[in-house]
């Protein structure tokens, strides 16, 4: 898991500095959720450009 999540952060990094052509801004969203069960944190992060879209949700 850990080495899923590196390569993940260096990916965004590199998409992010410009590297392979114009710079693309990294979204990032997080919540917190209380119910009767407890409460839940979550999040994800992604990339757009275009049509193309990737995200991955915590």
């Amino acid at each position: 898991m850990t080495r899923i999540l590196f390569a993940l952060g260096l990916t965004l990094v590199v998409a992010a500095c410009g590297v392979d052509g114009e710079p693309v801004r990294p979204s990032l969203n997080a919540g917190i959720g209380v119910s009767s069960s407890g409460v839940h944190a979550g999040g994800s992060v992604g990339l757009s450009k275009g049509p193309l879209s990737v995200s991955l949700g915590l």
